[in-house]
C-alpha cells in the first residue's frame, strides 16, 4: 500500500483540540485520509483560573470558541497559545467531534493517552460487529501541551508512514510496532477490534 490516501486513519485525544488536531494537520499534509476526535463528555480548555476551565459541547465550532475566548480575555488566551491553536483548528475542520458519535470506519485509530485508548476500546467493544472489518487501535502517549503535541504529531506521522508501506497491515503490524518501539524508545499499546 504505497498510496497514503488508501489508509483510513483517526487520531483521538480527549477534547479534539490539541494533540489530535496537530497530528490531523500533519497527516493531512502527507496525503492521508484522516479524521480526528475527542472522547470526553465535553470539550475542556484551560481557563484563567485553574479550577474554572472553559467548557463547550462537542459540535461548537472552533470559530465560536475562538471568539468566546477572545471576548473573555484576548491577551491571556493569546499568551497561553489557545487562540493560536484554535486558529489552526478552524483551518482544518469546522468543530471538535466526539469519537463515540461517529459512524465512520477506519483502518487505524491512534490515541494519545492510555485513558483515551481505554475509552476507544470500550466503545468499539460495545458496538455490534457488522462486517468483521478489522481496525487497529494504537496508543502513542503524548503530553497535552503545544510542544509535545508537535513532537507527538511527528511520531504518529512517522508510525503511520511506516504502516502505509505495508501490503498486508494485519500481518505486518506487530512487527512494525515492535520496530517503532525500539527505534523511538516508546511503549505502544495495540488492540485489534472489529467493525
Amino acid at each position: 500500500m504505497t498510496d497514503p490516501s488508501k489508509l483510513s486513519v483517526a487520531v483521538v485525544c480527549s477534547s479534539n483540540m490539541n494533540r489530535s488536531m496537530e497530528a490531523h494537520n500533519f497527516l493531512a499534509k502527507k496525503g492521508f485520509n484522516v479524521r480526528s476526535y475527542g472522547t470526553g463528555e465535553r470539550v475542556k480548555l484551560p481557563g484563567i483560573a485553574f479550577d474554572k476551565p472553559n467548557v463547550y459541547e462537542f459540535g461548537t465550532s472552533y470559530e465560536d470558541i475562538y471568539r468566546d475566548l477572545e471576548a473573555k480575555d484576548k491577551e491571556f488566551y493569546t499568551q497561553n497559545g489557545l487562540l493560536h491553536m484554535l486558529d489552526r483548528n478552524r483551518r482544518i475542520k469546522k468543530c471538535p467531534e466526539r469519537f463515540q458519535e461517529t459512524k465512520e470506519q477506519f483502518d487505524i485509530i491512534v490515541t494519545v493517552e492510555e485513558r483515551v485508548y481505554d475509552l476507544v476500546v470500550l466503545h468499539m467493544e460495545s458496538l455490534t460487529s457488522v462486517d468483521n472489518r478489522p481496525v487497529h487501535v494504537i496508543n502513542v502517549d503524548v503530553v497535552d501541551n503545544a510542544e509535545d503535541a508537535l513532537m507527538g504529531a511527528f511520531l504518529i506521522t512517522d508510525m503511520i508512514n511506516l504502516m502505509a508501506k505495508s501490503m498486508d497491515l494485519d500481518n505486518d503490524i506487530d512487527e512494525m510496532i515492535q520496530e517503532f518501539e525500539e527505534r523511538r524508545n516508546r511503549v505502544i499499546l495495540h488492540s485489534v477490534l472489529f467493525y
